[in-house]
């Protein structure tokens, strides 16, 4: 994989579109002023969990004795529901639940909105299949981090301009992107334990 194809996944797995309604849902009854300082903080949060599980993502699968072809099977499924998700998203709370009360904090904005599981098992992925490339695989996170850190900041201006309709439609557009992502992630975990096997 390409430090840009690797960007385009992660950047598809953190959905920025479809965060869109969940990040202002959430900040409805934040004062106007501190909307920002939120969103900045929710950002930097996830890109720090992220970035931890980039470099200790060798050591959990160590810790863990977890094979490279079990990330990769795992994975696969967990960005396959993402995606069914996002195509056929839930009646209510969208595709990670109802929105809570208050200001929020790490949940759900941070985790699971931007550094959800399957962004996390992609990372796993990607350290452990190619230990080498860390630093490739870092410029990808941030890369992909940036362009949903400037989607989500103009949130609101977005949500305006486009609209909800609009901004569903793409949203399962990515949802259909991501769910052909898991199908090859998958198939390429199987096809590595198989050979293993045999």
């Amino acid at each position: 994989m390409t430090t840009l194809s690797a960007g385009i996944l992660l950047f598809l797995i953190m959905d920025p579109l479809g965060n869109i309604p969940l990040f202002l849902a959430l900040l409805k009854d934040v004062p106007p002023k501190r909307r920002r300082y939120v969103m900045v903080r929710e950002l930097l949060i996830a890109l720090a969990v992220l970035v931890a599980f980039l470099l200790g993502g060798q050591y959990i699968l160590k810790l863990l004795q977890l094979r490279p072809e079990s990330v990769s099977i795992a994975g696969g499924i967990v960005l396959f529901l993402i995606g069914i998700r996002m195509v056929f998203p839930p009646v209510e709370g969208g595709i990670f639940g109802a929105a809570g009360e208050g200001e929020p904090f790490i949940v759900p904005m941070a985790i699971p909105g931007i550094a959800g599981p399957s962004a996390m098992a992609a990372l796993l992925l990607l350290t452990n299949s190619q230990p080498g490339r860390t630093a490739e695989w870092g410029l990808a996170l941030f890369a992909a981090w940036l362009g949903v850190a400037l989607i989500l900041l103009s949130s609101t201006f977005l949500f305006r301009w486009l609209g909800e309709s609009v901004l569903t439609a793409l949203e399962r557009l990515m949802g259909m992107l991501l769910i052909a992502l898991s199908v090859q992630m998958f198939l390429s975990g199987l096809t590595a334990y198989l050979h293993i096997a045999a």
